[in-house]
């Protein structure tokens, strides 16, 4: 049983396996800016493989993968339509506001998806003085209500009101929706212009995170990574990890969702309506609680960390480093939380 730290911050806090170590240390490189390293040109290709899209670029965070889809699907003087509390919105530090000549226009996600009649209503406001919209933006898994996946058939919606318009999926923790719904990631690509998903999150690898879409995008990608300083060299010594990750990473996900589901039923039984375990699908809990601090205070007490994604609501993730042990011990601490 482990005495050290139960770090539930978040997936991103993940150690490389031995696996990927040794991968790293025998990773064969060349130079990717000239397209010359062939670790990476395998990840590209295993990630479009996986995503079913023609082409995919490796870049070395989420961010960039969803400012560099930005940049390519959304004209100066467009609208990009995205739920207001998705990670492109909120969490990218104003990204956008530097590197799109767009602008958001953003929409109810609390549910974690988008209404596919707002997208129609937007697309015939065009014709009434309102900002045209050129992209949709969704993603999926959605952190803020929770990790929830698109259920396809709203996903399918969504395409067919977006008519002409692009989608992109912030698919950062999209191979944790494959695996909770038991579908698939093509499930859900098949329904979007360019996708992208993190690598160093529940897979575990240590950077990086992979563009996918049309050939033509992911050559105009390739450029504008370069352009915001993103163009890297002997980078298969970290593909190698990504690849690992794509290879021996993803089935194993259904176990830090069961974990997910031992810790959400800890929390509503000591604070009952903070969250709903009847709604959690994968591997992040959020829930209210008066006073974060406090109880951020009291769990690092007992070797318990956690964090925060909103005043006064509070977040678990759990991930291949957290095990069963590591589980009872934060459902101990949140039992015997006094506040």
């Amino acid at each position: 049983m482990s005495t050290g730290p139960v770090d539930l911050r978040s997936d991103t806090v993940t150690k490389p396996t031995s696996a990927m170590r040794k991968a790293m240390a025998d990773a064969e490189v060349g130079d990717d800016v000239y397209g010359e390293d062939p670790t990476v040109n395998r990840l590209q290709d295993r990630y479009a493989e996986l995503v079913g899209m023609e082409a995919a670029l490796f870049v070395p965070s989420g961010t960039m993968a969803n400012q560099l889809a930005l940049r390519l699907l959304a004209p100066a003087g467009t609208a990009v339509i995205a739920g207001a509390r998705q990670h492109v919105v909120i969490y990218e530090g104003g990204a956008a506001g530097l590197n799109s000549p767009a602008q958001f226009l953003t929409v109810d996600d609390r549910d974690g998806t988008i209404d596919a009649e707002i997208v129609e209503f937007h697309r015939a406001a065009a014709a009434h003085h309102y900002v045209a919209p050129s992209v949709v933006c969704i993603e999926n898994t959605h952190l803020p209500s929770g990790g929830r996946w698109w259920p396809v058939e709203h996903l399918e919606a969504l395409r067919a009101a977006a008519g002409p318009l692009a989608i992109h999926m912030d698919g950062a923790r999209l191979f944790n929706a494959a695996v909770g719904s038991g579908l698939g990631a093509q499930a859900f690509t098949a329904h979007v212009t360019t996708v992208m998903s993190c690598l160093s999150k529940g897979l575990g690898a240590p950077v990086g995170s992979v563009l996918a879409g049309p050939h033509d995008l992911i050559s105009a990608a390739r450029e504008e990574r370069q352009r915001m300083g993103g163009g890297m060299r002997q980078a298969g010594v970290i593909a190698a990890a990504g690849l690992v990750a794509l290879d021996q990473m993803i089935d194993r996900l259904a176990e830090d969702h069961a974990r997910a589901a031992r810790l959400a039923d800890a929390v509503a039984g000591r604070w009952p309506g903070s969250c709903d375990p009847a709604q959690l699908p994968t591997n992040i809990v959020n829930f209210t609680h008066p006073d974060t601090d406090a109880l951020l205070k009291h769990l690092d007490s007992l070797g318990i960390r956690a964090g925060t994604i909103a005043p006064n609501v509070a977040r678990f993730v759990t991930h291949l480093d957290v095990d069963d042990s590591g589980i009872d011990r934060a459902v101990d601490a949140v039992r015997s939380c006094p506040v």
